[in-house]
């Protein structure tokens, strides 16, 4: 399975990839990790014991936008609405959207289980969860508000191009 290094202000995450069960989304994070496009973003928004969300373009030093409100120009269609959805758990990396279909960058890593967000208890909300931590739990459960991603690093990946099928902005 494909794996992403994200070095933090806080220490080092490492993620593996469920590419077999969220493809297109798995697709998306590693093109945008290959274009270096989580690199100086920050955690805009991090509940303890909760989650730690992430990949806003408008969290970025110097950036006018509102964080929290931000993608790459771009939606992907949500995959948990395929057969046999991965759920969520502590160390779950997840899709985050403002409804279904509209997720892009931002991301989420869980705390803890989060059975609220998977399609069986939230079949209008529900959320991808396209990877899990396999390193740095102890990082995730201690970011804060504004640590940053210094930068993020696919580390292996399987041998064929990552080109997300993508939808319009709306």
């Amino acid at each position: 399975m494909p794996r992403v290094v994200f070095k933090t202000t806080r220490g080092d995450i490492e993620i593996e990839l469920f590419e077999d069960d969220a493809p297109n989304t798995v697709a998306n994070f590693i093109s945008l990790v290959e274009k270096k496009y989580y690199d100086g973003i920050r955690f805009h928004r991090v509940i303890q014991g909760f989650m730690a969300q992430g990949g806003c373009p408008h969290s970025r030093e110097g950036d006018p936008g509102t964080p929290g409100t931000g993608g790459p120009g771009y939606t992907i269609d949500c995959e948990v609405y395929g057969e046999n959805p991965r759920r969520h758990f502590a160390g779950s990396l997840s899709m985050a959207h403002a409804g279904r279909d509209t997720g892009g960058s931002q991301f989420f890593l869980t705390h803890l289980p989060t059975p609220h967000l998977n399609r069986d208890m939230n079949p209008n909300g529900a959320h991808t969860v396209f990877g899990r931590v396999v390193n740095g739990m102890d990082v995730v459960s201690g970011l804060q508000v504004n640590d940053e991603i210094l930068s993020a690093t696919v580390t292996r990946k399987r041998n064929h191009e990552y080109k997300p099928q993508t939808n319009p902005e709306r």
